[in-house]
């Protein structure tokens, strides 16, 4: 699993917003149809009015690099560019093990308790 994070600034609010706005139909057929995204959210930071939060989640580098590649990819880049981003910030994370937040007794855990790598 790959997860990409990160951050995207634009020059004002209303820019935010409507790059936001603008770009939901693109979010849309991203997580619709493209095989090996579990997750695509670029969605409005409610602490900083001028910041978009990313979070992508896909299933392997072959998935991720197809993305790269997909028209829904180029367009939404196009989109963000041309809608008064001025920085971002974004990583990509390779992840090869994932388990619950809250144990059976619903308790949060920071330790890794389970053990089951994502292979």
């Amino acid at each position: 699993m790959i997860i990409i994070a990160g951050t995207l600034e634009f020059q004002d609010s209303h820019a935010r917003d409507e790059a936001t706005k603008q770009s939901r139909t693109l979010q849309l057929a991203t997580r619709e149809e493209e095989a090996g995204c579990c997750a695509y959210s670029f969605a409005p930071d409610p602490c900083v009015p001028t910041r978009i939060q990313v979070y992508e989640l896909w299933s392997d580098e072959d998935s991720l690099s197809a993305h790269f590649k997909h028209p829904n990819y180029v367009a939404m880049r196009d989109l963000l560019r041309s809608s008064g981003l001025v920085g971002s910030e974004t990583r990509k994370y390779r992840i090869n093990l994932a388990e619950p937040v809250y144990d059976e007794n619903h308790l949060p855990r920071a330790d890794f308790f389970t053990a089951n790598p994502l292979d």
